[in-house]
């Protein structure tokens, strides 16, 4: 236990205030800089809605959080130490308050959220505007899976790629947290769905909807000659010129992710395809981020009517989290890792 943390619980203690635990970190690095601790519970203001956190999951931007990597992602996050110290960004669970001016929920609703940060702990908070009501044919761990992951490949498909019923659509990483989703929301949307991904999640990838499995160890997707009217592209392994070489002559490529160097990341390939498309006739470019009620909600009809349901690797946990992240970062992990807060079984 760091000095930190130490403060935190002795502040607790002496203001009398309800504490909970929670997943904190004070400093940048591995996984090792997360660690529980007992902290106070959050506070909400009029329009936010207080949640008794039943499940949680582990997203990319996670690990971003975690190591303060690309560098440039400090200016928001905080430039030598984390301005939130509780990490998480999806969360599902029981509405335990709400502020004075919320209309649109009361305690003991069951919701799902995507946060700013602060799902990996036993309650969290959130502003109104973020929050939707559960799918009821969801566990809480499977909804937790949902909102960060499944808006991606929702805004991704939908808004930034336009993407109408009997186009050929590409998924580059497939079976990922968001391409798991990305698959399945292609196939509402009436795509014919290609998915690329490892031999070993072909079958994973296959039993969502995608119509042709693509092995990147076997198959570059540039180079075979077919041409799709979208590439949502989640990993970034390829040039811009690759991947407009596998674009119908008006096809869209949406850049939700990828790799680069330490300092920017992924910045400077978006940049460049942000300004390469106002001059040719494909379109490349990515698309905002952030909680949004509205698409969570539509997201919401697609798994109520059976046509999306989130795919899961593996359940940690809340004081195993930082087992679970360099799980994420370390092996590859296929669809979504799942943070179970409350100790519920599956399906409680």
């Amino acid at each position: 236990m760091n000095t930190t943390t130490k403060t935190l619980r002795a502040r607790a203690a002496t203001t009398g205030r309800a504490t909970m635990k929670a997943i904190v970190q004070h400093a940048y690095g591995t996984a090792d800089v997360l660690e529980l601790a007992d902290i106070e519970r959050p506070t909400i203001a009029d329009t936010d809605v207080l949640i008794r956190v039943k499940a949680a999951s582990v997203n990319h931007a996670d690990w971003v959080y975690t190591t303060g990597e690309p560098l440039i992602s400090r200016l928001a996050f905080g430039l030598r130490t984390p301005k939130q110290t509780v990490r998480g960004k999806d969360v599902s669970g029981v509405v335990e308050a709400v502020g004075a001016a919320v209309t649109r929920f009361t305690p003991g609703a069951a919701v799902y959220a995507e946060l700013e940060a602060g799902s990996f702990a036993e309650f969290a908070r959130a502003p109104q505007e973020a929050v939707s009501l559960k799918p009821a044919n969801l566990t809480f761990e499977q909804a937790a899976t949902v909102p960060l992951a499944g808006m991606t490949a929702l805004r991704g498909l939908r808004d930034a790629g336009r993407l109408r019923a009997g186009q050929r659509v590409l998924i580059n990483g497939a079976s990922g947290g968001v391409g798991t989703f990305a698959v399945q929301v292609a196939k509402a949307l009436g795509a014919e769905v290609t998915g690329v991904c490892s031999a070993k999640n072909a079958e994973l990838v296959r039993s969502l909807g995608s119509d042709h499995v693509l092995d990147y160890a076997l198959t570059d997707f540039t180079d075979t000659g077919e041409r799709y009217d979208l590439i949502f592209d989640s990993i970034g392994n390829h040039p811009l010129g690759s991947l407009r070489r596998a674009l119908t002559t008006r096809g869209r490529l949406v850049l939700s992710s990828g790799t680069g160097g330490r300092v920017f990341g992924p910045l400077g390939r978006l940049v460049r395809a942000l300004a390469q498309s106002p001059f040719m006739t494909q379109s490349l470019g990515t698309f905002a981020a952030g909680p949004d009620a509205a698409q969570l909600s539509a997201l919401t009809q697609l798994i109520e009517t059976g046509q999306v349901t989130p795919a899961l690797d593996r359940v940690y946990p809340l004081e195993r989290t930082a087992e679970a992240i360099r799980y994420f970062a370390e092996q590859h992990a296929r669809a979504k890792i799942v943070i179970s807060v409350s100790g519920n079984r599956l399906g409680e």
